[in-house]
């Protein structure tokens, strides 16, 4: 059976030590998009003064440092699944302090949560990451919608509720990607085929490699630090998202933005499909 609810919530939590370089965080804001018009940057694609997106977390000690990799299957204590048959379905970040350029941490992993969705499965997964010293680095909080893997008899899980202010947006902010946006985000780590190999798309039930959720995910995380905080990158504290639809490489991210404070509310759609949904039950929270 792909998935033992029992020994996926029971097991111990895996513990990784990764590192990364500065190579690993200026490909990483290549890959989003960073330096591809008439500005090249630099304080994202330039080592000197470099600063960190967030959302770097998502990947750090995954790219060029790590070395090759190709992973056919989701493989964890309990839970064995082919690629073909997972998306991801949701991510949540909160950063405990700006992130190095470089650095080193310990990423403590573990099921969270298995939910039965009928026709499919809801994996919840917990991330912990803190440097030499102890100190937490960031949280993370990811949800994989596996299809054909419900039905076992567990628990649907909490009901989402999610609405955006009733009152015109502060800001809309356009992200245009690159017909090779998917190619270079996958040298981060994440070489699912599906988002580079036709005819593996194509047995995923789409009719061309897509973008990856976690590429739309930082393209929104850098919209929203250059176009409403000032470009401060140590500002931006959390990000919580659900992938609501695909995208295809060489489209548009127009995220909407209400600001409350502290917190902003987001909703981020695809102009070149009808403003169809790409970002929903979209918050991020920010430092004044």
């Amino acid at each position: 059976m792909p998935i033992d609810l029992n020994k996926a919530l029971g097991a111990e939590p895996s513990v990784t030590e990764i590192s990364w370089t500065r190579r690993d965080v200026l490909l990483y804001h290549l890959s989003l998009g960073a330096g591809t018009g008439a500005d090249p940057e630099l304080s994202y694609t330039y080592e000197r003064g470099l600063r960190v997106l967030p959302t770097f977390a998502m990947v750090a000690g995954q790219g060029l440092s790590a070395g090759d990799g190709a992973p056919m299957a989701m493989v964890m204590p309990g839970i064995d699944i082919d690629l073909r048959r997972i998306l991801h379905a949701g991510q949540g970040l909160t950063v405990h302090r700006p992130l190095p350029a470089s650095g080193a941490a310990t990423v403590t992993s573990r099921v969270a949560d298995v939910w039965d969705k009928g026709k499919a499965a809801m994996i919840v997964m917990e991330q912990s990451a803190a440097d030499a010293d102890g100190d937490p680095l960031w949280t993370a909080t990811m949800r994989i919608w596996a299809r054909g893997e419900g039905g076992f008899g567990g628990e649907p899980g909490p009901e989402d509720s999610w609405s955006v202010p009733e009152r015109e947006p502060d800001v809309v902010l356009d992200s245009p990607t690159l017909p090779r946006q998917a190619l270079l985000y996958r040298l981060n780590g994440d070489l699912n085929p599906l988002h580079a190999d036709p005819e593996f798309a194509r047995t995923a039930g789409f009719d061309r490699p897509i973008l990856h959720g976690l590429a739309s995910y930082g393209i929104v995380a850098k919209a929203v630090v250059d176009g409403v905080l000032g470009g401060d990158v140590s500002r931006l504290t959390g990000l919580s998202v659900r992938f609501a639809g695909s995208l295809l490489p060489g489209q548009t991210i127009r995220t909407t933005v209400w600001r409350e404070g502290d917190l902003l509310t987001l909703r981020s759609t695809c102009p070149e499909q009808d403003d169809a949904p790409v970002l929903t039950h979209a918050t991020a929270t920010v430092a004044p």
